[in-house]
């Protein structure tokens, strides 16, 4: 019967990722019919060009990436929380977001003091080049990591080196800003908030393929994930090599975390808390049944930020991490509340 429910919630969480998916393009400051919504993606020519160019060229790109960078994100939180044991790892512990930040401010905050011409000038040139720096420094801080995880033992050793590695580029951003004019330091904060509106055109075909590619790819780490919830001695008497798993899953996460900040910036909470709505929801600490349910719900909680935060009222759109922060943040105090309750 639990198997039944679990498939029943999932199908339900399905149907909600499509209900949300088509408010997404329905809904906005410019009023579209359904009717003309369905025409557009249809292929039809007899719409209205403007109304054309904000469903192909803004909702529903905006719309893809949340659903893909939420499920990459919740299933990085996942990762992260089962490798460390910890209800409160996310994909930033290991500071490779902040790696992502430190390789973005290094072409954006250096780049008018070094060229003379500000970064955030150059359109898309400049999105591509931001993407590919921040994508570098996300990497490079993962081999770090993954270095790191060969040579300690104890998770909560390698815990502590990612936290020190993520304030050692913090420390570095932050100088970089003080040499910084004012226009890249915008440039940057404005990165720095997180948006789903930031990849389009091309960009959107090539953020959502390689998700589409690495999301399933997570699915062979199932077991090795299960085994590793049993303890490092259980699992090592099942024939698990720890370190070789740990930098495994290590890295599984860290390049689905530097995807998605290259393309949207680093997007808060989201990976936190989705895993541990899964476990409220489903009860079980299965990753047959979790590793899913966190994909689905990852999608599910990213749309309905990314139609918050541009409610059909506001003057733009509010900044994604503003809406993530107000979904995440009761979750992670809840979760220390549970903790402090248990712990009583």
């Amino acid at each position: 019967m639990r198997g039944l429910g679990s498939w029943i919630l999932l199908a339900g969480i399905g149907v909600s990722i499509l209900v949300l998916f088509i408010l997404n393009l329905l809904l906005g400051s410019v009023e579209i019919p359904v009717r003309s919504i369905a025409g557009i993606l249809a292929g039809s020519d007899g719409e209205p060009a403007i109304w054309t160019n904000i469903i192909l060229k803004s909702r529903l790109p905006q719309s893809l990436t949340a659903a893909v960078a939420g499920a990459g994100l919740a299933v990085s939180g996942l990762l992260m929380q089962t490798v460390f044991r910890n209800p409160l790892a996310g994909p930033s512990v290991l500071g490779i977001s902040s790696g992502a930040s430190l390789g973005v401010a290094f072409v954006v905050l250096l780049s008018g003091s070094i060229g003379g011409v500000a970064l955030s000038r150059l359109g898309v040139m400049g999105e591509v080049t931001v993407t590919v720096a921040a994508i570098v420094g996300a990497l490079l801080i993962m081999a770090l990591i993954a270095f790191v995880a060969q040579k300690v033992r104890g998770n909560v050793t390698l815990l502590i080196m990612g936290v020190m590695i993520g304030y050692i580029a913090n420390a570095v951003i932050g100088v970089l800003k003080f040499f910084s004019a004012e226009e890249d330091i915008r440039a940057y904060v404005i990165w720095g908030l997180g948006s789903f509106s930031r990849v389009s055109g091309g960009q959107t075909a090539v953020f959502v393929t390689i998700m589409v590619i690495l999301l399933p790819l997570t699915f062979l780490l199932t077991k090795t994930l299960n085994l590793m919830l049993l303890g490092d001695d259980y699992a090592r008497n099942l024939g698990l090599n720890i370190k070789r798993a740990r930098s495994i899953v290590i890295s599984a996460a860290g390049v689905l975390v530097a995807v998605v900040t290259a393309y949207c910036g680093p997007i808060v909470f989201l990976g936190l808390a989705v895993p541990h709505i899964c476990r409220g929801l489903f009860h079980t600490s299965s990753h047959a049944v979790i590793l899913p349910a966190s994909m689905l719900a990852g999608a599910l909680l990213a749309l309905l930020c990314n139609l918050i935060a541009r409610l059909p009222g506001f003057e733009g759109a509010l900044p994604v991490n503003s809406v993530t922060a107000l979904v995440g943040a009761p979750v992670v105090m809840w979760v220390l509340f549970n903790k402090r309750k248990g712990s009583a």
